[in-house]
């Protein structure tokens, strides 16, 4: 558990070491390279696995709500970044509060260290948005009134709702982010 931990921190770290290493010149800002985003990826997916095959003291105790992860993508365009940016936060926002409910139910010590990982990427996640001076988010009192949202009660499914969500939306907004746009000269 303990190596998983370090190696998410340690590719954080080393993106914004790079960021901030004076003097190199660089086709794109490291905190905008993808293959972070395919790390926390795979991880999730590792999670999704992990979680498909255990048989005892693997569910969720209660219905969550979590973020629609379809993308159309005609919309998507139209949309402008904040909107976007705003989307894509409160989708993690309410895939941590799905995560942290799923921690809390399952009994299976082999699952903890996946769930504990995934609530470390999203963070992870938010973090790396905040170094794009993508605007903070600021999560409602509760999910009830979100817009795009839906209710699962499986943890396979929320754990199959955040791999796409990753995959989607999160990954949509780190390729359109403006700091991560290339300067054509």
């Amino acid at each position: 558990m303990l190596q998983k931990t370090n190696r998410g921190l340690l590719a954080l770290l080393l993106m914004v070491l790079e960021w901030t290493r004076p003097g190199l010149p660089s086709p794109l800002r490291p905190i905008c390279d993808l293959r972070v985003l395919n790390h926390f990826i795979k991880e999730a997916q590792d999670a999704e696995v992990a979680m498909k095959s255990c048989r005892e003291g693997c569910s969720l105790s209660e219905t969550v709500t979590v973020p629609q992860t379809r993308v159309d993508f005609d919309v998507w365009e139209k949309t402008n970044a904040l909107e976007q940016a705003q989307e894509v936060q409160s989708g993690l926002w309410l895939l941590q509060q799905a995560l942290s409910s799923l921690r809390t139910s399952v009994t299976n010590t082999a699952l903890h260290s996946h769930i504990d990982n995934s609530i470390r990427n999203l963070l992870s996640i938010n973090a790396v948005l905040r170094s794009l001076n993508i605007q903070e988010y600021t999560p409602p009192a509760s999910a009830a009134g979100l817009e795009g949202t839906w209710r699962v009660s499986l943890a396979t499914d929320l754990l199959q709702v955040y791999v796409n969500f990753l995959r989607g939306k999160v990954r949509l907004l780190l390729l359109d982010a403006q700091a991560c746009q290339q300067d054509v000269s």
